[in-house]
């Protein structure tokens, strides 16, 4: 199978994925309904550990699961407990962007954050029970909690840029750095173990498993419900850009 026309089909979903009503209008959501985004965004990011750790449970191919643990160790840098993990790191950010403590408190995840959120394990657990399980299971992972990820945060430093310094401490903790390094930054024939960020990292033994199969029908199958699954979440803010006259 030819790697280029995987990585043209990737893009695709890539760049409709960007053209997402509400992603592609960030910036006229009224602050309000912005800082919502960011509370149902925060209940995903929360489910992102044990969702690659679901999928480090399944996983047979020990090439694979090192790289999911590498990957899933540096949500927690450090061993002392003096370093914050990367979801105090989002914290950080999000008050930064006038998310107020009580605000936390009071967040509740939505139905649709809900769904959408049941529906990505759901596909987790269902990628594991094929025989192909590890192939699946690794396309996931890269696609919905690493290649996409990067997007969302993409589109969303449109929006909450200006509210951070390039340094310092006012310098973004949690969004910007997880745009960058979890991006696709390299084609996947291109990509290596050693490669910078953790979507590469993931396509390289990918790519790897796709040479075994005689087709890359479950890699397309994969990266195509791993959009919808993360378009189901944001339509439920339609509605917002409705109230702004989008």
């Amino acid at each position: 199978m030819a790697m280029h026309e995987l990585d043209a089909f990737e893009d695709a979903l890539i760049a409709r994925f960007r053209e997402h009503p509400v992603l592609a209008n960030i910036a006229l959501l009224a602050d309000e309904d912005f800082r919502a985004l960011l509370l149902q965004r925060r209940f995903a990011s929360l489910a992102f550990t044990p969702f690659y750790d679901l999928a480090i449970d399944l996983l047979r191919d020990g090439t694979g699961r090192r790289i999911a643990r590498v990957l899933l160790r540096e949500e927690y840098p450090g061993g002392n407990g003096h370093t914050p993990s990367h979801r105090e790191d989002m914290t950080h950010d999000l008050r930064r962007l006038g998310v107020s403590r009580d605000a936390l408190v009071a967040s509740r995840p939505t139905a649709a954050t809900r769904r959408a959120l049941g529906d990505a394990f759901e596909l987790i657990a269902e990628s594991g029970a094929h025989d192909n399980g590890d192939l699946r299971l690794l396309t996931v992972l890269r696609f919905w909690g690493e290649v996409l990820v990067s997007v969302e945060y993409g589109r969303l430093w449109e929006r909450m840029g200006p509210r951070f310094s390039p340094a310092g401490k006012d310098r973004s903790r949690f969004y910007h750095p997880h745009h960058v390094h979890d991006a696709k930054t390299r084609p996947l024939a291109g990509a290596t173990p050693l490669s910078g960020s953790h979507s590469d990292r993931l396509a390289a033994r990918v790519v790897e498993l796709l040479a075994r199969e005689e087709s890359s029908d479950c890699f397309r199958e994969l990266t195509e419900r791993s959009l919808q699954l993360k378009t189901a979440f944001y339509d439920q803010f339609l509605p917002a850009l409705d109230r702004a006259g989008a």
